[in-house]
């Protein structure tokens, strides 16, 4: 009994820290390098750092055949594009003011930030 309390606390511990906790390194995309990949139910770099105020163009990679991989929301900037599978998909963002822009697939299952700064 004590086996089974002792691994339901560690479960929840590990739900709490996976959910609320955990913060995904933040990675920086250069001028030649703005591919950003959706495998195993995340995106990868899934926290980006951008330049303020030029347009920019971002990459997409899906890997991930699940259906819900397929539709990237980007809701602050009124994007919605769907992904083909494995194939690049290229999104032009506007020239974005400082800020944190949120962008998900359309059940919020897979998320990511974009992080641009001055």
């Amino acid at each position: 009994m004590l086996i089974a309390n002792l691994a339901g606390l560690l479960l929840i511990a590990l739900i709490i820290w996976w959910f609320w906790l955990y913060k995904p390194k933040e990675a920086e995309l250069d001028n030649t390098d703005r591919v950003i990949t959706i495998e195993n139910g995340t995106y990868a770099p899934s926290h980006v750092k951008l330049p303020a105020g030029e347009p920019l163009t971002i990459q997409f990679m899906r890997k991930d055949p699940s259906p819900c991989s397929e539709t990237l929301l980007i809701p602050e900037l009124q994007i919605s594009e769907t992904l083909p599978l494995n194939k690049l998909k290229t999104v032009q963002l506007p020239a974005l003011k400082p800020g944190e822009y949120p962008f998900h697939c359309q059940m919020q299952m897979y998320r990511g930030l974009i992080k641009v700064d001055k």
